[in-house]
């Protein structure tokens, strides 16, 4: 049986190019048992009609049994028992199977190049079906309408755009190119190399599109962010009555979720459940993102337990959520029932647990899973080491911080630096502040976030020629610092403010609003902290700068337009500041409301004067 014969390790080439020679392969010699003609006749269809049944069913042994039995027959020499075979273990993940009854073979037709090529692709060896695409055309063998989608999926998988294109040229030579799956399949692999234009030139041309073309136009504008024409594309298929698919679902409720959009992604939901794609796990897991990132944990948790099967996607979409709104037992219990239902973690999975005991305070425990999923056989990338040394800053323990840097098997990236700048914030320490905005000066270009960092830690340490020189880089470098932004869904409309924002066609009332709120604030205890203003001005300045900031203005709409019965729920683009996060709760407290708040590290639940995060953030 084939689990008993020696195997070598699968390993995908170092580099491809469609117009260099392959190392050769193996090409076992074809056995020489004779076939009877009668018993071929009688049999070979029936083994065929099994190898179906078996494949749809996923039965590994049985299909080894009846491989067995193929072997000791003799028949295994007819390239539609190969095909069948191939597809067999390719369907079962095991894809070096699949090489070897390829290899195997002593006729390759068509069919069996597709069946090897499609295996690859399927089984994510891009490489070796790009391979064993170039080494058929050096066969003589023309690929076909079954051939070019495996190779163009290849190419998305690596994005591959310059090979993509080349094998894009030949379907148009051989006239392919105007046929709906091999269309369809190039505006995929266009839209996920991130090559929008070129996928929608072809999406247009098509004479015909079915869910696959359509489906991989609206991922490449959700991949690019242009989340309105997304949106447009999914209304249009809608309106033509076309049947799409979860992965057209997965993609259209991603962009909600990045939105933001809560009423569009009920709605979207509600469809899904009417077409019985609820229980799939793409498209659970881009719920349970959806909720989560709209400040509904609840519906996150609902979608969670209605899912029958999970894949480790919506695993690891449910651990970031519970991490995000401070639920950090239940990341905990979560890591736990993964393990009981054996499925393996992965490096986000190791990321969130990571992420959940940074954003908790829980030094001891973020240590375990760092060292156990080394012990995993997962090596930290440069996030898992930024993530440790965010939860070692986070807790005080900046020298401890230091020395994983020193550590680090890579170079310390931005990301790096930014979370020991963010732990010498919080705990004010100066001078370790500035000496790593020195190292961060030593990289180069950086982002524009971690050149506001770099300003403000000089500022604290009042080195603030250095902090302009911070903020002239950027200029010079044509990089704006990013604008603060807060919105609120309401009436499905999204308002978004800025800070001292007089646009809003409710400016007078939103005003009013906050001096009524802020009378009462005042009343209750609260006294601002001008400590988070970085400019060189009087106090009185400070006070008016910090009293209006974005969020602020925010829920005061909200206070004026949204019904005592809901929560509020404000997204924000940029981290909450230590004198608007003191400031909500007292808002909290004074109006009775509960105040749940985005920002761009997690998430904050204000109800009568405390916060989830227990003022750890």
């Amino acid at each position: 049986m084939l689990h008993q014969l020696p195997r070598e390790p699968l390993q995908e080439p170092t580099q491809f190019s469609l117009f260099t020679n392959p190392p050769s392969l193996p090409f076992p010699k074809t056995p020489q048992n004779p076939v009877n003609q009668f018993s071929f006749e009688q049999n070979y269809r029936n083994i065929c009609n099994h190898l179906v049944s078996l494949t749809h069913s996923r039965s590994l042994f049985k299909g080894q049994t009846l491989h067995a039995h193929i072997i000791k027959s003799g028949i295994q020499i007819i390239p539609l028992i190969s095909h069948h075979l191939i597809n067999f273990y390719s369907k079962s993940q095991r894809p070096l199977d699949s090489r070897q009854i390829f290899d195997e073979a002593p006729v390759k037709s068509s069919t069996t190049w597709s069946s090897i090529i499609s295996s690859f692709a399927q089984n994510e060896l891009p490489l070796l079906a790009l391979d064993s695409f170039r080494r058929m055309l050096d066969n003589g063998v023309q690929p076909d309408d079954h051939i070019f989608p495996s190779a163009t999926k290849a190419c998305a998988i690596l994005s591959k755009n310059n090979v993509g294109q080349s094998i894009h040229c030949l379907a148009m030579k051989s006239g392919y190119d105007s046929d709906v799956f091999v269309g369809s399949s190039i505006v995929d692999m266009y839209a996920k190399c991130g090559e929008i234009r070129d996928s929608r030139k072809m999406f247009d041309e098509m004479p015909d599109r079915n869910v696959v073309s359509w489906s991989g136009m609206i991922y490449g504008y959700a991949q690019m962010g242009e989340d309105e024409e997304a949106l447009r594309l999914f209304k249009q298929a809608l309106v033509q009555d076309l049947e799409v698919n979860d992965f057209t679902f997965s993609s259209v409720i991603r962009v909600c979720g990045n939105s933001t959009l809560l009423e569009l992604g009920k709605q979207i939901h509600g469809l899904c459940l009417k077409m019985s794609y609820n229980s799939m796990s793409f498209v659970g897991s881009s719920l349970i993102s959806l909720y989560s990132k709209c400040g509904v944990i609840e519906g996150a948790y609902l979608v969670f337990d209605e899912v029958p099967i999970r894949n480790l996607g919506m695993w690891n979409a449910m651990l970031i959520a519970c991490a995000q709104h401070a639920h950090t037992s239940q990341v905990f219990d979560l890591f736990k029932q993964m393990e009981r239902v054996g499925m393996e973690p992965n490096f986000i999975t190791f990321l969130c647990m990571l992420y959940a005991c940074s954003h908790a305070g829980l030094v001891k425990e973020g240590k375990y899973y760092f060292e156990l999923m080394k012990e995993g056989g997962i090596e930290p990338g440069d996030q898992h080491y930024a993530s440790m040394v965010d939860l070692l800053g986070r807790a005080g323990k900046l020298q401890e911080a230091v020395s994983v840097i020193q550590e680090m098997p890579m170079q310390p990236t931005e990301s790096v630096w930014g979370a020991l700048l963010t732990g010498c914030h919080i705990h004010k320490d100066t001078e370790l502040a500035a000496y790593a905005a020195d190292r961060v000066f030593e990289l180069g270009a950086v982002s524009s976030g971690l050149h506001v960092l770099l300003s403000n830690a000089y500022a604290a340490a009042g080195r603030y020629e250095d902090a302009a020189k911070a903020r002239k880089m950027l200029r010079d470098r044509g990089v704006k610092k990013e604008t603060g932004l807060s919105w609120v869904e309401e009436g499905n409309k999204v308002h978004t403010f800025a800070a001292g924002d007089r646009c809003h066609s409710k400016s007078r009332e939103i005003y009013k609003k906050l001096g009524e709120l802020g009378e009462k604030m005042e009343q209750a205890g609260y006294i601002a902290d001008t400590s988070f203003v970085f400019r060189e001005v009087d106090g009185d300045e400070k006070n008016q700068a910090i009293r209006y900031h974005s969020e602020r203005l925010a829920i005061a709409f909200a206070l004026i337009t949204i019904p005592p019965e809901r929560p509020i729920r404000v997204m924000k683009n940029l981290r909450v500041c230590g004198d608007c996060h003191s400031a909500i709760k007292f808002m909290s407290k004074c109006s009775g409301r509960i105040i749940i708040v985005r920002d761009n590290n997690r998430f904050h639940r204000f109800e009568n004067g405390n916060c989830s995060c227990g003022d750890y953030w």
